[in-house]
């Protein structure tokens, strides 16, 4: 069988890194996000205000291919290593005063991230690393804190 990898690419910037998932650790969660990327999708991404090194981004509707509450909790960690990806969900109404749904995929890039949120420690489903172009995409990453907002395509290889 191929080896289900994903990329993360900065659009403007044209910088791309190779994501190998844990297929291992965390198979449910892999299995639904490779599955919702079954086209690329491209989706704009912020950087964390409480967690340190992280960009996050939305699932956008047309990827939202799956019940949310059927990702069980696997490689649940506060404190993701340079490269991680997460998954978080949380439903309308969870918090008081923040009404929304969120999807979000979450990208650290550097060491000393910390899972930690307006309500506190929040451990989350770490699915993938980065293993290829990390460097280029933190110094992207960076940018965000100073150019703001910025495009990026996530999607399946191999």
């Amino acid at each position: 069988m191929t080896k289900r990898r994903l990329y993360l690419k900065f659009v403007e910037k044209n910088v791309q890194g190779t994501i190998e998932l844990y297929w291992e650790n965390a198979p449910v969660t892999c299995e639904k996000i490779w599955n919702a990327l079954a086209k690329p999708i491209q989706v704009p991404a912020t950087h964390a205000m409480f967690a340190g090194p992280e960009i996050m981004t939305g699932l956008p509707l047309e990827a939202q291919t799956f019940d949310p509450l059927s990702i069980p909790a696997e490689n649940q960690t506060c404190f993701p290593i340079a490269g991680e990806l997460l998954w978080f969900y949380q439903a309308k109404n969870l918090m008081k005063g923040m009404t929304d749904e969120f999807w979000e995929i979450g990208m650290f890039y550097d060491n000393g991230g910390r899972i930690f949120g307006p309500i506190g420690w929040t451990p989350c489903n770490i699915f993938g690393r980065m293993t290829e172009g990390l460097e280029a995409i933190a110094a992207a990453c960076r940018s965000i804190r100073i150019e703001g907002m910025q495009t990026v395509e996530i999607g399946r290889l191999g």
